[in-house]
């Protein structure tokens, strides 16, 4: 059954890691590496229902058996600079058709802005690549993780341009590319 390597995906994620990343951002032709080092540990179910309330959505029965997370990551730059953050977030499946499970990926804090979001998530279990797509203000972000073992992801981040509605997304601000580690 395909929810049984999705719950697997995230077993692995579990964890301390680092992070190598290079970031190619288009509108200033600039390219800038990064090292991140994140740690990852399942959520609890008062947390599992507060991202819920946060995020305006109804109490669900299975809570429990969702995939939840508490993500602590910080981020120091080539040039030095730093950034830090935490949050909790939440995998609802509503869909699984052949190998794909879709659904909400909900937090209680979003990266590029500051309050909750509710995301849309897919995940193949063929690939074990979980492709997350956040509508920000002025960026979509679409976010890959594929699980190459228990110990190595591939991340892969771009950002479009958010276009007007109905529009496709064709205009790329951000590219990010980064191999992760188990610490």
């Amino acid at each position: 059954m395909s929810i049984s390597k999705f719950k697997y995906f995230f077993d692995c994620c579990v964890g301390t890691w680092v992070a190598q990343r290079t970031y190619h951002n288009l509108t200033h032709q600039e390219v800038e590496r990064s090292l991140t080092e994140f740690t990852i540990e399942p959520l609890s179910s008062p947390l599992k229902t507060k991202v819920l309330i946060d995020n305006q959505q109804p109490d669900l029965p299975n809570i429990n058996d969702l995939c939840g997370y508490h993500l602590g990551f910080e981020t120091v730059s080539e040039k030095g600079e730093r950034v830090s953050q935490q949050l909790n977030m939440l995998f609802v499946p509503q869909v699984e058709e052949s190998m794909i499970i879709e659904g909400d990926y909900l937090r209680d804090r979003a990266y590029e802005e500051a309050k909750p979001k509710v995301a849309h998530f897919s995940f193949d279990t063929n690939k074990l690549e979980l492709l997350m797509t956040t509508y920000y203000t002025r960026v979509v972000s679409v976010d890959s993780i594929t699980l190459i073992n228990p110990n190595l992801r591939i991340r892969k981040i771009i950002n479009y341009q958010r276009p007007p509605e109905s529009q496709p997304l064709d205009k790329v601000v951000l590219v990010g590319f980064g191999v992760e580690q188990k610490a």
